[in-house]
C-alpha cells in the first residue's frame, strides 16, 4: 500500500473520531443549555468583574466580603438599568404611540399622491385584511404568549445560576482551577497553568476593551437621538450599549432599529441623519476603536471573526455569537502555551489586573 495512502487513512480516521466527540459535545452542551449558557455568561461577567475584586482585595478586604460588594454592585447597577428602561418605556409609549400615528397620516396621504395613488379606502382595506388574518392565527398568538412566558421562567432561572456561579468564580476562581489541573503531570501543569493565564488575560482585556467600545457607542447615538428629540431614548441606547458585544453585526441590528423608530416618529430627514451618524460611527469604530482597543487583543483576522460569529450563532444562536469571539481570542492565548515542550515562561501581559478568577 501506498505509503501516501497509509498516512492519509491514519489522519482521516483521527480526524473523524475528533470531529464525532466535537459534535457529542455539542448535542450535549445543547442539550443542557439551561445549564451551559448560564455558566458562560458568568464566566464573561467574572472576567469583567475580577479586576474590581482584585482592587478590592488589594484595599484590605477578605475574599468574601470584596466578592460580595463587587456582586451586589453588579445587581444593583442591572437592576437599576431595568427599572428605568421600563420605567422610561413606560412614560414615552403615549409620546411614541401619538408621533406614529402622526407619521403614518403623512405617509398615506404621499401614498395617496402620484406616483402611487393608493386612496385611503384600499389602504384601508390592507388594514382590514391584516387584522382579519391576525384574527384567524389568534390561537398561534395565544401559543406564542405561553411560550413567552415558558421562556420568562427560563431566564429567571438562568439569572439565579448564573448569579451563583459568578460569585464562586469571584471569590474561589484560583482554587476551582487549582483543582481542574491538579491531576496532571508537573510539566504538563505547568503548561496548563501558563495557557489559563494567557487564556484569562485575554478574555479580561477582551470584555474591558469591548465594554469601552459600547459605552462609545452609546454616548454618541444617544446623543444622536437626544438632539433629534427620539422618543424611547433610553431604552435604544441600553440597547445600543447591549447590541456592541455582538462584534459586526450586533450594532447593525440595534441601528436599524433605532433608525426605524426614528423614522416612524420624526420621519424620514431626522431617520437619515441618525443613518449617517451610524455609518460615520462603524467606519470610526473599525479604523479606530476596534484596532486599538480590541484589536491588540482579539489577535483574529476580520475573516476567521466572521467565521467563529457564523459557527456560534449556528450552534447557539444569539448567545453562541456573543461568546464565540472572546472564548476563541482566548484560544489563540492559550493554544501556544499547551503545545510547547519546553514550556514557555508564564504569561505577564496583565499581570496584577486579570490573573485567573
Amino acid at each position: 500500500m501506498p505509503r501516501f495512502l497509509q498516512r492519509g487513512a491514519a489522519w482521516s480516521w483521527r480526524l473523524l473520531v475528533i470531529g464525532l466527540l466535537i459534535y457529542v459535545a455539542f448535542r450535549l452542551a445543547s442539550a443542557l443549555s439551561l445549564v451551559v449558557l448560564p455558566c458562560v455568561a458568568a464566566l464573561l461577567l467574572a472576567a469583567l468583574l475580577q479586576p474590581l475584586t482584585a482592587r478590592l482585595r488589594r484595599t484590605g478586604l477578605p475574599p468574601l466580603a470584596a466578592t460580595w460588594c463587587t456582586v451586589l454592585a453588579a445587581v444593583v447597577v442591572l437592576a437599576g438599568i431595568s427599572v428605568l428602561a421600563a420605567n422610561r418605556v413606560s412614560a414615552d409609549y403615549p409620546r411614541l404611540h401619538t408621533e406614529v400615528k402622526h407619521t403614518a397620516h403623512e405617509v398615506q396621504a404621499s401614498l395617496a399622491s402620484s406616483p402611487f395613488h393608493l386612496n385611503s379606502a384600499r389602504l384601508e382595506q390592507y388594514s382590514n385584511e391584516l387584522l382579519h388574518f391576525l384574527s384567524q392565527h389568534k390561537s398561534l398568538v395565544a401559543g406564542t404568549v405561553v411560550t413567552g412566558g415558558k421562556i420568562f421562567l427560563e431566564i429567571l432561572a438562568g439569572l439565579v445560576l448564573m448569579l451563583f456561579v459568578m460569585f464562586f468564580l469571584l471569590k474561589d476562581g484560583e482554587r476551582i482551577w487549582a483543582w481542574l489541573v491538579k491531576g496532571l503531570r508537573p510539566n504538563v501543569r505547568e503548561r496548563a497553568n501558563n495557557a489559563g493565564s494567557a487564556a484569562w488575560a485575554a478574555l479580561v482585556n477582551y470584555m474591558r476593551g469591548t465594554t469601552a467600545v459600547a459605552a462609545i457607542h452609546a454616548v454618541v447615538i444617544g446623543l444622536a437621538l437626544w438632539v433629534l428629540g427620539v422618543p424611547l431614548l433610553v431604552p435604544l441606547i441600553i440597547l445600543v450599549f447591549l447590541a456592541a458585544f455582538v462584534p459586526l453585526v450586533g450594532i447593525l441590528v440595534a441601528g436599524a432599529l433605532a433608525i426605524l423608530v426614528t423614522l416612524g416618529t420624526k420621519g424620514w430627514v431626522a431617520a437619515l441623519i441618525l443613518l449617517g451618524i451610524f455609518l460615520v460611527e462603524n467606519q470610526v469604530e473599525s479604523h479606530l476603536l476596534q484596532p486599538l482597543v480590541v484589536g491588540r487583543i482579539v489577535r483574529l483576522h476580520p475573516l476567521a471573526i466572521i467565521l467563529v460569529l457564523a459557527v456560534g450563532g449556528i450552534i447557539a444562536g444569539i448567545a453562541g455569537a456573543i461568546v464565540a469571539v472572546p472564548f476563541a481570542a482566548a484560544l489563540s492565548y492559550a493554544w501556544p502555551h499547551l503545545r510547547a515542550d519546553p514550556p514557555l515562561p508564564p504569561y505577564s501581559g496583565t499581570r496584577g489586573s486579570a490573573d485567573k478568577p
